[in-house]
């Protein structure tokens, strides 16, 4: 009977720190848990905050566009010719001589030639419009890498040559061309 008692004291004993172990391992898990949930709910937060700035961004962007094509129509509309009128144009062409010339004169000429395509790319863009082609890359939320490309494709024709300046290498081409309303009437 002794032995019994001290049997079911010692059972006792042991299942309530049993118990506790138990119980601590369960809190532990209980609050690694908690952790858990909170930091993914900082997350969803943050990305839900990200989301909106994005979405803000892009409606800023397209109030822009928006904003350029509006100015680009009036400045379109200001710019019409009409019946019996002409427009001059007037550029400014640049022009650098090599260094691996044989004699002055053919440094003239060649800087010379390089204003001249200058101020016919000038003439062109006025004319013509240019034409800007861009990509960017973009990888977590930082521009990578950026890309612009602008051409010009037009005929430019009766383009005159009003002054030429040749000063320590560098030649300037000022030209001009009349365009008028006939010119274009097809």
């Amino acid at each position: 009977m002794k032995y019994s008692i001290l049997l079911v004291a010692l059972l006792s004993v042991t299942s309530l720190f049993g118990a506790e172990k138990f119980q601590t391992v369960e809190t532990a898990e209980i609050e690694q848990n908690r952790v858990a949930l909170q930091s993914a709910q900082d997350e969803a937060a943050k990305s839900k905050n990200d989301a909106m700035q994005a979405q803000q961004e892009l409606a800023i962007a397209k109030r822009e566009i928006a904003e350029a094509q509006k100015c680009a129509q009036k400045t379109k509309a200001e710019q019409n010719l009409k019946k019996n009128e002409t427009i001059t144009i007037s550029v400014t062409g640049q022009g650098v001589a090599p260094m691996n010339t044989s004699s002055p004169a053919q440094a003239y000429a060649l800087a010379k030639r390089a204003a001249i395509a200058d101020a016919y790319r000038a003439i062109a863009e006025k004319v013509q419009g240019v034409r800007i082609d861009g990509q960017d890359l973009i990888k977590d939320m930082m521009v990578k890498r950026s890309v612009i490309r602008t051409s010009v494709k037009a005929m430019v024709r009766n383009a005159n040559v009003v002054e030429t300046t040749f000063k320590e290498g560098l030649c300037e081409v000022e030209m001009e061309i009349v365009i008028s309303y006939s010119d274009f009437a097809q």
